[in-house]
């Protein structure tokens, strides 16, 4: 899970651990916005869904939901059933990443047109406010 906080003209992003435990303890308003990063898997959509659940009774601010290692329109359609009225970014599971990981370097930077690059820069457009 990210968090992201605007502090007039300063951004904080932090990558929270997986789970629900840091977004059960922060306090209203602490942050703007909550990516909630979900695999089309039973656990992890089980997951995903309590943390959806938890961010919107507490007010967490925009949610963003991504679904991350995508691999067919199954895997879509699992995730789309699982957070209606939501339109989750799919981001495609991409060779190009796990280059870029062994490589050291940022996806952005090794394969900027990359099908899963592409899909996290709709993620930060979603964030803009």
């Amino acid at each position: 899970m990210l968090g992201f906080a605007q502090f007039g003209n300063t951004v904080v992003i932090a990558d929270l651990e997986a789970g629900i435990g840091t977004l059960a303890r922060l306090e209203a308003g602490t942050v703007d916005a909550v990516v909630i990063v979900v695999e089309p898997t039973p656990r992890s959509i089980d997951v995903a869904q309590r943390a959806l659940e938890l961010a919107a009774q507490r007010g967490r601010g925009q949610i963003v939901i991504v679904a991350n290692r995508v691999i067919d329109s199954a895997d879509e359609d699992r995730v789309i059933a699982a957070f209606p009225g939501h339109t989750p970014v799919f981001v495609p599971l991409d060779q190009a990443v796990a280059n870029a990981d062994r490589a050291g370097r940022s996806p952005l930077d090794t394969a900027p047109g990359s099908p899963a690059v592409l899909a996290l820069l709709t993620v930060a457009d979603r964030l803009t406010f």
